[in-house]
C-alpha cells in the first residue's frame, strides 16, 4: 500500500538514502531541507527512480521554531493525511551553536524541532502513523538548564544529551498515545555510519549509510513495529534494547517533556 512520508533532514546522509528507498517501492515522499536548490535536485533524482511515487519538497530551518511551526503548517495545508513521519535531522556541531531563539542549536534541532514538528502533525498522524525518531548511542544525562539554553556545553556533550532527552519524550509521548495515537519510536540507526555529520563531527568516512536507512525503511513499513510505540531500537545490537536508565524514569521523562514545552510557550 502506498504511503505519504515526511522526512526531515532528507538531502544528504542516512535521510537521503531512505527516502531513496521508500521512493524507489512507489511511496510519496516529502522531502525535507534548508537548501531549496539541494532540495530540487533531490526531489528531480527520485522521480527519475523507476517505479517511483510522487515527491514533494519543503524549506526549513529546524533550529528556529517559527520555521518549524511553518513547516508543519505548510504540510497540513497540503496532506490530508501523513502515514509515516521520520524526524531524522540532527546537528552535532555548528559554527554559531546558539540559536535565534537563544537555544543550543543541537537541543533545538535535535530535540524540540522533532517535538513540536510531532505535536503538530498529530491530527495527520490519526491513529494508524508513525513517528520514527532518530536517537544515537551516545546519550548521557539531559541538564535541563542546557535544554533550556541557559548552560553551554561542548559539542559532545550538547549532541548527547539533546539525543538522551530526544529518546526520554519519545517513550513518554508514545506510552501516553498508545490507544489513541501513533506509534512513536526511538531509533539508534548504526554507530558511526558514514552522513555528513559524522565526516564533520569525527573525521572519518563511517560505515555504509545503508545500513541507517534499512532500518528506517523497516521501521516505517513493516509489523516488526507494529507494537513498538515507547520502545528504542538499537541497530547496533538490531535488536529492541534497554535504552539509558533514565528513560525508563517516568517521572524524569516528563520532566523534559515539561521543560520542552516551557520552551516553546
Amino acid at each position: 500500500m502506498q504511503k505519504t512520508i515526511l522526512i526531515t533532514g532528507s538531502t544528504d546522509g542516512i535521510g537521503l538514502e531512505t527516502a531513496k528507498l521508500l521512493a524507489s517501492q512507489g511511496h510519496n515522499v516529502l522531502l525535507h531541507g534548508r537548501n531549496p536548490e539541494k532540495l530540487e535536485q533531490v526531489q528531480k533524482t527520485l522521480l527519475e527512480l523507476k517505479g517511483g511515487g510522487t515527491v514533494e519538497i519543503y524549506v526549513a530551518d529546524l533550529s528556529l521554531i517559527s520555521n518549524v511551526e511553518g513547516l508543519a503548517k505548510t504540510v497540513a495545508e497540503k496532506q490530508s493525511k501523513l502515514d509515516v513521519l521520520i524526524n531524522n535531522a540532527g546537528v552535532y556541531n555548528a559554527t554559531n551553536p546558539v540559536t535565534q531563539d537563544g537555544l543550543d542549536v543541537r537541543f533545538a534541532v535535535n530535540t524540540i524541532a522533532p517535538y513540536l514538528l510531532t505535536q503538530r502533525l498529530l491530527p495527520l498522524l490519526g491513529t494508524s502513523g508513525r513517528v520514527i525518531n532518530l536517537s544515537s548511542a551516545a546519550q548521557s544525562t539531559v541538564q535541563t538548564e542546557a535544554l533550556t539554553g541557559r548552560v553551554k556545553l561542548r559539542d559532545g556533550a550538547a549532541y548527547a544529551q539533546s539525543k538522551l532527552a530526544l529518546t526520554m519524550w519519545s517513550r513518554i509521548l508514545g506510552l501516553s498515545l498508545k490507544d489513541s495515537g501513533p506509534i512513536i519510536v526511538a531509533i539508534n540507526p548504526g554507530s558511526m555510519l558514514g552522513s555528513k555529520m559524522v565526516k564533520q563531527a569525527f573525521g572519518v568516512t563511517g560505515g555504509d549509510i545503508r545500513i541507517g536507512a534499512e532500518i528506517l525503511t523497516r521501521a516505517a513499513l513493516t509489523d516488526e513495529f507494529k507494537t513498538a510505540s515507547g520502545k528504542y531500537f538499537d541497530n547496533d545490537s538490531r535488536q529492541f534494547a534497554s535504552p539509558h536508565p533514565d528513560v525508563l524514569d517516568t517521572g524524569k521523562c516528563q520532566e523534559i517533556a515539561s521543560v520542552i514545552e516551557t520552551v516553546l510557550t
